[in-house]
């Protein structure tokens, strides 16, 4: 498949751009079109909120109808429960998402044991900005992993990005709404924490329920570009994933400006990119982070402040998403974590 969470894949762009030297996509090519996971990158230069107004007739008038379209086109989408932005997957489809990615080139091989005991003395590690200004390759960090979304044909690829949050049931990740829910919800959800060299060293996990804001369903506000999903072992094990990788504990209200670790999984490498730098304000729903080089398959990935220099892990601020469906080369962006994301994730980690 030629697409992923923040627009083409390089094999895709540069196709695009053969045919159109403006970038603008054609139509998704893939063996199964109903398979098109929609990206924000593949709109490059042409804002979301634009796009909605110029479409809101649309939305309102035929929202109902493309949606009912998109699930029965679909075997892979769901309505779920609009109203409440909520769905609950089968134990059966877990555990067949997990299975076709194992089909595929990845396999579960057990990882070095994770330090989840946090310093004593609570002090954070600094922060330094990246020099030069620009994401790089990084090792692997156990809480964050690619996210799959298989479908049949064999090839098994990761699209998005995801990081274990701490949460009371152990069993919470994060992403970007966007990497869950267009039009449907993505049955087939898949996480591989720490995932390396088409290892996934701690296991797959699938989503059992996924949680995003019905205002992103009515209209893809930006301003709610997150999700949560609950997830297990797939299988029959009862271990919780907070316990196997460590979490990130979440925060909210944060002030903008503060040093940040953004990390993301490009969808054609199994290496994570990441980078330092601050979250500045960008208006009051959203987090900007200019640093270039996070490319398409890291929506979704966490930007972390206050790092703890044992655990490696940090507090949660933001994941890639919101403006543009995650910004482009040069930026990426987050919805701000305030009172409609606390909701969100007390509602989903209950």
């Amino acid at each position: 498949m030629d697409t992923s969470d923040r627009g083409l894949t390089t094999t895709a762009q540069d196709a695009v751009r053969a045919a159109d030297p403006s970038g603008r996509p054609a139509p998704s090519e893939c063996p199964r079109p109903a398979r098109r996971i929609r990206t924000g990158r593949s709109r490059a230069g042409v804002p979301l909120r634009a796009t909605l107004a110029l479409g809101l007739l649309t939305v309102v008038v035929g929202g109902a109808a493309l949606a009912l379209g998109a699930t029965q086109g679909d075997p892979f989408v769901a309505p779920g429960n609009p109203a409440t932005g909520t769905y609950t997957a089968s134990r059966s489809t877990g555990d067949q998402a997990a299975a076709a990615v194992l089909a595929g080139p990845y396999k579960e091989r057990p990882g070095p044991p994770v330090t989840s005991v946090r310093s004593a003395a609570g002090s954070p590690a600094p922060l330094p900005a990246s020099r030069p200004l620009m994401a790089t390759p990084a090792a692997p960090a156990p809480p964050i992993g690619a996210l799959f979304s298989p479908g049949d044909d064999g090839s098994p690829a990761h699209y998005c990005t995801a990081s274990v949050v701490d949460a009371p049931a152990g069993n919470l990740v994060v992403t970007a709404a966007h990497c869950v829910y267009d039009g449907g919800f993505r049955t087939r959800l898949v996480f591989a924490p720490g995932l390396h060299d088409g290892i996934a060293p701690y296991g797959l996990w699938v989503a059992t329920r996924v949680d995003v804001d019905p205002r992103w369903i009515s209209d893809r506000d930006p301003d709610r570009d997150v999700a949560f999903v609950q997830v297990r072992r797939h299988g029959r094990s009862d271990a919780r994933i907070e316990d196997v990788t460590g979490a990130e504990r979440i925060r909210f209200g944060a002030p903008p400006g503060r040093p940040t670790q953004l990390t993301g999984y490009p969808g054609d490498n199994d290496t994570p990119l990441t980078c330092r730098h601050t979250a500045d304000a960008q208006g009051p729903g959203q987090l900007r982070f200019p640093c270039p080089g996070f490319p398409t398959g890291t929506s979704g990935g966490p930007m972390l402040t206050d790092l703890d220099p044992e655990t490696g892990t940090g507090s949660l601020i933001g994941v890639i998403g919101g403006l543009d469906e995650g910004g482009d080369d040069a930026t990426s962006y987050s919805s701000r974590f305030g009172d409609a994301v606390a909701a969100l994730y007390h509602r989903a980690a209950s």
